[in-house]
């Protein structure tokens, strides 16, 4: 009778710290605080690259061609909208809010603190990855070809940063990143497409009024929405960890004694 009672009280208790350790995720915060680290330190180093990059001279500009350009990035060179400009940062901001609003499901929200380790994580290697390429790589933003615009404008370091579009990768980083995270909680939930296709439409979204504005190629919105993508699914995806599962079932025999016995036997996996 002991034995059984000491047997229901292990299950009881495996039961219940599986429920409070409800989570597909990991955190080590050795390894984690070293890619945090990294990513905001290489963060860092690109704004760095960023404001000590130079501007194209009078002569570079004038030397600049359309024809030059690829046919898939042709038609956007001359682009400038402020308007343009101004709308992109409303879906823009809408992407970064859009993970924070899974703290609403109990299960994420019991893991708050793992939850947005894994976001920060996700946001300072999108960072790193652009700013460090914005910083070293120079290519002219279309609104450069804009003939009309001001000089001081085409001839400034800004306007050598079209490669890649920074604002399409955070905001895809944030809406994959979100809807990875909501599937990984609830793969059997319905509407699924739904999530996905929201985190999809988002940054295409950005990532077309950033081409109207003047500010990028399509080129440019194309890589920036891949890699940002793929930053918001594999950093949850590296941090998963097997399901456990705990198993109890009737079990009969006959031990090695040649004794026939019956019991309950017991496996857990992870």
């Amino acid at each position: 009778m002991k034995k059984i009672l000491f047997i229901l009280t292990l299950l009881i208790t495996i039961s219940s710290n599986a429920q409070q350790n409800n989570t597909p995720y990991e955190w080590n915060w050795i390894k984690d605080g070293i890619w945090l680290g990294a990513g905001l330190g290489g963060s860092a180093y690109g704004l760095m690259l960023i404001q000590d990059k130079e501007g194209i001279t009078m002569a570079e500009l004038n030397a600049l061609d359309k024809n030059d350009i690829s046919r898939i990035n042709r038609w956007a060179a001359g682009y400038n909208s402020e308007s343009a400009s101004s709308i992109s940062d409303i879906p823009f901001a809408v992407s970064f809010a859009a993970p924070l609003v899974l703290l609403f499901n109990d299960d994420i929200n019991d893991h708050t603190g793992q939850f947005l380790g894994m976001y920060l994580e996700s946001l300072s290697t999108t960072a790193a990855l652009f700013s460090i390429t914005a910083g070293l790589v120079d290519k002219s933003r279309p609104y450069v070809y804009d003939e009309n615009l001001k000089m001081d404008r085409r001839l400034s370091n800004s306007g050598q940063r079209s490669f890649y579009s920074g604002h399409v990768a955070a905001s895809a980083t944030a809406t994959f990143f979100a809807a990875k995270v909501y599937s990984d909680y609830n793969p059997d939930a319905e509407g699924k497409f739904f999530i996905w296709a929201a985190a999809a439409a988002v940054p295409a979204t950005v990532g077309y009024f950033r081409i109207k504005a003047g500010q990028h190629f399509l080129t440019d919105v194309l890589i920036g929405y891949g890699l940002g993508a793929a930053t918001g699914i594999l950093v949850p995806e590296l941090h998963k960890t097997k399901d456990a599962s705990l198993r109890v079932s009737p079990t009969a025999g006959r031990n090695f004694s040649g004794d026939d016995y019956r019991g309950v036997a017991m496996s857990y996996t992870f």
